[in-house]
């Protein structure tokens, strides 16, 4: 997806959430949507039910602006991997006329429209699969084996309906914070052991230098030029691997060299680069404890406790 539409998105978020309640909702979409779960037994029912309070609180106010049964479809079609159903041309558009729709609802003016003209009302469909497609969806991928669906929409029907729910707003977010709580503590102590592991392995192959602290590096090309001290400005180009292999960030991929001072990024690169001369290229594998640590990079693409590795060009010191 690309960045403009997500932060169309998240724009529309924003003003909906600051839009005052409707007074009306979708009644028969979302009575159909609570008929699927009538009691909360397991977690994934209560972690979806929770989460669908949370999603639904936050759209509640363009409630009659919404096909549910679109909004559920966009959000099955993000978990199965495949791209939205809009357009990223139709997804514009309507997020555009979404907005204005919003905007006429809390008596702001809309630009380029004369006072008391009604504002166009946007196709509930294409609604739904926006917010399905480019926000909701997406953002609960990573989750998305943790929750149930149907609990998630049983709770969407009550909020829009207005329907007493089966526990309260502020049970919902302690459900979700210990649900994230106990998610971030497994997916620690599966980086921790995988790191562990890997690292253990790695130390033993050819060419592999372990270091006091624990980086280990291999020289992939030597170089001639001066070493950077650890409080030094470097340039470089450079790719971070987690130990999956996937790709979270490359300077190769953007097209432009990174310049940045070594005592302002993780321990592990200050100690690393800085055995480097210039022209060298090293690949480092970096424990958690010399990277991002416990809490992960924010983004969520780095979790806590991953080890990583990095392939760093020193291309030059700067003056």
């Amino acid at each position: 997806m690309k960045i403009g539409m997500r932060g169309a998105a998240v724009s529309l978020l924003a003003l909906a959430m600051a839009a005052p309640v409707l007074a009306t909702a979708q009644q028969s979409a979302a009575a159909a949507a609570n008929k699927e779960t009538s009691v909360l037994t397991s977690e994934r029912e209560k972690i979806g039910y929770a989460v669908g309070i949370d999603v639904a609180s936050s759209f509640e106010p363009l409630a009659d602006l919404i096909d549910v049964a679109a909004l559920r479809a966009a959000i099955e079609n993000a978990f199965a991997g495949k791209d939205p159903v809009l357009s990223q041309e139709e997804a514009q558009a309507t997020d555009g006329a979404l907005r204005m729709a919003m905007m006429a609802k809390s008596g702001q003016p809309i630009p380029g429209m004369a006072p008391g003209t009604e504002a166009p009302k946007p196709d509930p469909v294409k609604v739904g699969q926006l917010l399905g497609g480019y926000a909701v969806g997406p953002s609960l991928t990573q989750i998305k084996d943790d929750i149930s669906l149907d609990a998630l929409f049983a709770a969407v029907g009550d909020v829009f309906a207005k329907r007493e729910l089966r526990f309260t707003r502020e049970q919902a977010m302690a459900e979700l914070q210990a649900f994230a709580q106990a998610k971030a503590a497994r997916v620690s102590e599966e980086n921790r052991r995988a790191g562990a592991e890997f690292l253990a392995a790695n130390k033993t192959q050819p060419g592999v230098i372990t270091t006091a602290s624990g980086l280990q590096y291999q020289v992939l090309r030597a170089g001639s030029g001066e070493k950077p001290a650890a409080s030094s400005r470097v340039r470089v180009n450079y790719e971070g691997k987690l130990l999956s292999g996937e790709v979270f960030d490359s300077s190769y991929a953007r097209g432009e060299p990174a310049e940045f001072g070594l005592n302002q990024v993780i321990a592990g690169w200050t100690e690393g680069v800085a055995l480097m001369p210039v022209g060298a290229k090293y690949r480092f594998w970096i424990p958690s404890e010399l990277a991002y640590g416990a809490n992960g990079a924010p983004g969520g693409k780095i979790g806590p406790d991953a080890t990583l590795t990095f392939d760093v060009e020193l291309l030059g010191v700067m003056p």
